[in-house]
């Protein structure tokens, strides 16, 4: 009996200790797999969240995510597969297409109380809004959704004028609505014509202005029987001082312009008549626009190297924007009746507009080797031409409350809001790249 019993104890030792051992290697299995798993979620909250912010962006397109997607990962140029992720820092932002975008405009007609009248399209009967739900996409990478709070961020403390045209006014009228959404605006000053505003941003210590030049230089308009004739005397060697004697205190000018090229002007050098744009006078040579449009772009940037109490002004060149009149021009019946953007077939041989811009970019590269000497300025290029040569469905038409000129179009003036407002975002991406802003936190 005693060998049986000591057997069973035995046997049930043995039971017990294999059950401790594997008790043991089960606890020891768990630690192991429990500090694989906690490594593997801690590296995946390291390295996954540009993944999550890319999914949600996808998601957020719904059944447009196809389209997004081809574009963020074949170039069209070279037909190679690409890094969705490419770095910012390199990507041309002005080489792209135009994809669907669900959210819209950051603002509206209604949420902007700044929108002058003739650039309020749907208050004067604009019904399609199609043409909000587009977004300009490089195809390097993505552009971040406009912030107003990052814009006044980066610029606090800092003087911003544009420099031009009513195109120039149109896109500070565009900034002014984008900026709005993160604090409203006071405007502190405006001449009798208001042509000269002046806006501040009390609260980030922004000042933001318009100053009217529609040649760049010095223009006096010629006056035949106490009647203006809408003909010009140009100076080409001779700056518009409206602008050029506030530069000492501006930090970033944008300058643009050349629609008012495309008329009868005089051109003069040295108080000397040298030629002229369009007319018929008799022993007086005709030299164009482009000639002219050259030498007021050459002045401007001159007088901009030769500044010497002016601080090291962020200076942007604003590409030509392009008139879209269809069967016909302004006083000829001509019309914009788009209502979506177009491809690149439909503009690739539109020669004048693109040669505008290419003196522009010349002239912008004349002025930034010119003045590598002193340091004391910064050239860039917000080369809007072919983005807006594709978007012809952004114009009032017809929809600008046109009173005084009924059965007219607008073609030239961009509706707000609307694809100008692009041209504000691109220029935000070019402000925080000159100042190494990082956008890791920032949203899509």
């Amino acid at each position: 009996m005693k060998p049986t019993s000591c057997c069973k104890d035995h046997k049930s030792m043995i039971f017990k200790k294999e059950r401790f051992l594997g008790s043991t290697n089960t606890a020891v299995s768990c630690l192991v797999y429990s500090t694989f798993f906690t490594t593997l979620f801690t590296l995946c909250l390291l390295f996954y969240p540009l993944n999550i912010t890319y999914k949600a962006y996808v998601i957020q397109e719904h059944n447009q995510t196809r389209t997004l997607f081809q574009h963020k990962t074949i170039n069209p140029l070279t037909k190679t597969l690409m890094n969705p992720f490419t770095d910012r820092e390199s990507c041309d932002l002005f080489k792209g297409t135009w994809v669907r975008h669900r959210r819209g405009s950051l603002y509206t007609n209604h949420s902007c109380k700044t929108i002058p009248f003739q650039r309020n399209c749907f208050m004067h009967g604009r019904k399609d809004r199609d043409f909000l739900h587009w977004k300009w996409k490089p195809y390097q990478c993505e552009v971040h959704r406009f912030d107003p709070q990052i814009f006044l961020t980066i610029l606090q403390g800092k003087t911003m004028a544009f420099i031009g045209d009513s195109l120039a006014r149109n896109q500070m009228e565009s900034l002014l609505c984008l900026l709005s959404m993160a604090e409203i605006p006071k405007e502190i000053y405006k001449d009798a014509e208001d042509r000269f505003t002046t806006w501040e941003f009390k609260k980030h210590n922004f000042t933001l202005m318009v100053l009217w030049s529609q040649f760049l230089i010095t223009a006096t308009e010629r006056v035949i029987n106490g009647s203006a004739t809408g003909s010009f005397d140009l100076h080409l060697d001779r700056t518009d001082s409206n602008w050029s004697e506030k530069l000492p205190g501006i930090d970033y000018a944008i300058f643009s312009g050349a629609h008012w090229f495309f008329r009868q002007n005089y051109l003069y050098e040295h108080g000397n008549l040298i030629g002229c744009v369009y007319c018929q006078a008799p022993n007086v040579t005709v030299l164009g626009p482009y000639f002219a449009i050259r030498r007021a772009f050459r002045a401007a940037f001159k007088e901009l190297n030769d500044c010497m109490n002016c601080r090291n002004i962020f200076s942007i060149l604003r590409t030509y924007s392009p008139s879209q009149f269809e069967n016909g021009e302004w006083n000829t019946g001509g019309v914009c009746n788009k209502t979506g953007p177009v491809g690149k077939e439909e503009f690739i041989n539109n020669g004048p507009d693109l040669d505008y811009r290419k003196i522009q970019m010349e002239e912008v590269e004349t002025a930034r080797i010119g003045g590598k000497g002193s340091g004391n300025h910064v050239f860039k290029v917000l080369d809007v031409t072919e983005i807006m040569l594709m978007r012809p469905d952004g114009h009032p038409g017809q929809h600008w409350g046109n009173v005084w000129m009924k059965g007219y179009s607008d073609c030239i003036h961009w509706c707000l809001p609307g694809p100008i407002d692009t041209w504000n975002q691109l220029m935000l991406e070019m402000i925080k790249r000159q100042n190494h802003y990082s956008s890791t936190h920032l949203q899509m």
